[in-house]
């Protein structure tokens, strides 16, 4: 059996986002969509800082191949904060996300960029330029955090 590569996952998933508004049946289907998305996000985005930080080492090819995920996945969660989903299934998105949507969208846009950069470091195969990206998209998802995500 052949093993499923991540870029496989990834353009998957992307392409399943494209309507992912109109697939959501109830909020809760949106709010586990977010959630495993940005859980797959995190994942990916760790195995980076864990080079990045020096906890694992500097991998150039698993720095990429990481970098290109993430990217395809931090397009994925947006569509999930529909009108609806504000309540229910163990949801830490803080109510900021719905009263201050220029902002929470602008901070998403922030990351997308960020995550852009990450991605062409990675594609370096410098771990300078890794370190330098990877702190700069930490801080954008940092600051999106502090600002819409309940502790």
């Amino acid at each position: 059996m052949k093993k499923t590569t991540p870029f496989v996952l990834a353009a998957l998933l992307a392409a399943a986002a494209l309507p992912a508004a109109a697939q959501f049946q109830k909020a809760e289907d949106a709010i586990e969509y977010r959630q495993g998305a940005l859980f797959m996000l995190g994942q990916h985005f760790g195995r980076i800082g864990a080079m990045a930080n020096g906890r694992a080492p500097f991998d150039a090819k698993a720095a990429t191949d990481n970098a290109e995920v993430v990217a395809s996945l931090s397009k994925l969660p947006w569509a999930a904060f529909g009108e609806g989903t504000e309540k229910g299934h163990n949801t830490k998105a803080k109510p900021e996300v719905w009263k201050e949507q220029d902002k929470f969208k602008a901070a998403a846009t922030k990351m997308q960029e960020e995550v852009a950069k990450l991605n062409t470091a990675a594609r370096t195969g410098s771990l300078d330029q890794l370190k330098a990206a990877f702190g700069s998209t930490a801080q954008s998802c940092k600051a999106c955090h502090d600002d819409f995500r309940a502790k």
